[in-house]
């Protein structure tokens, strides 16, 4: 009755189901992780921007790796800019997340001497690329940065690549040890994402707060695939019980005629007698 399912044909189509459903399950599971990422992504960054203000010395020092934990917490540093070593990270965009520009990055310097690396916020990138660009002075004189603890950005977590051979003072990466030797003098590890003062007519444009209301559609995605993985065998019934119908409907119409292609249910008497 089912013998048709040692066929190559179904073979083939059963060891496909069976490789099918642990992969759709698998990739339902990554996704379920991707989204218990985000959640408590979007905690710790919800957490750290509602924690009190604290002096940029107190989580960082020159060297050091930023812990995951104290990413997106508020601190503060005083100094004097170092506007003759400043420069802008590529390829960068505007709060609209569509404008390519510049990240403008100075170092502060504090009252021990040592610098803590602050992005001012974004610029056009303007018309021409080989040349540095136009870049709204820095405040003159001792002030006060408030912002977001950031740490270093590598190619490996960020996916950007530390293109080199690049025009004078222009960078892909923020990372404190590479520019230590280009600042000359001892930076903390990390970065001051600044958020106050607002600058002098809006330029450079701070960098807006990280989003952390959306958990996107990784859940959804999750349910997807798992569904998917449950269809597979419900499918392959389906389609073994039509197989097994149409094979029992075309066996029947074959019972139904005779070795002579005449209608076995035809009644004698009513064939003519030979005269």
């Amino acid at each position: 009755m089912y013998r048709f399912l040692l066929s190559r044909q179904w073979v083939i189509l059963t060891l496909l189901g069976l490789v099918l459903i642990p992969v759709m399950i698998k990739l339902g599971f990554w996704q379920l992780h991707r989204h218990e990422h985000k959640v408590a992504q979007n905690q710790l960054i919800a957490s750290s921007l509602a924690a009190r203000p604290v002096p940029v010395t107190e989580l960082t020092a020159p060297g050091r790796n930023l812990p995951h934990h104290d990413m997106w917490r508020t601190v503060t540093a005083t100094g004097t800019y170092d506007t003759a070593h400043e420069v802008v990270v590529r390829q960068r965009t505007a709060a609209d997340e569509q404008s390519i520009g510049y990240y403008v990055l100075t170092s502060l310097v504090l009252g021990d001497g040592r610098g803590v690396l602050v992005n001012r916020g974004w610029i056009s990138a303007g018309n021409d690329l080989t040349r540095f660009p136009d870049v709204p002075p820095a405040p003159k004189g001792k002030v006060t940065v408030t912002g977001r603890m950031m740490a270093d950005e590598t190619t490996a977590v960020s996916g950007i690549k530390d293109t080199k051979g690049l025009p004078a003072r222009q960078i892909m990466l923020i990372n404190s040890k590479e520019l230590t030797p280009r600042m000359g003098r001892p930076l903390l590890g990390g970065y001051i994402e600044q958020t106050g003062p607002a600058p002098h007519g809006g330029k450079p444009e701070l960098v807006p707060e990280p989003d952390h209301d959306s958990i996107g559609p990784h859940m959804a995605y999750a349910i997807q695939w798992w569904l998917f993985a449950a269809a597979v065998p419900v499918g392959w019934v389906v389609l073994v019980r039509r197989e097994r119908r149409d094979r029992a409907e075309a066996a029947a119409a074959e019972a139904g005629a005779d070795p002579d292609g005449e209608d076995a249910g035809a009644d004698p008497a009513a064939v003519p007698a030979s005269r």
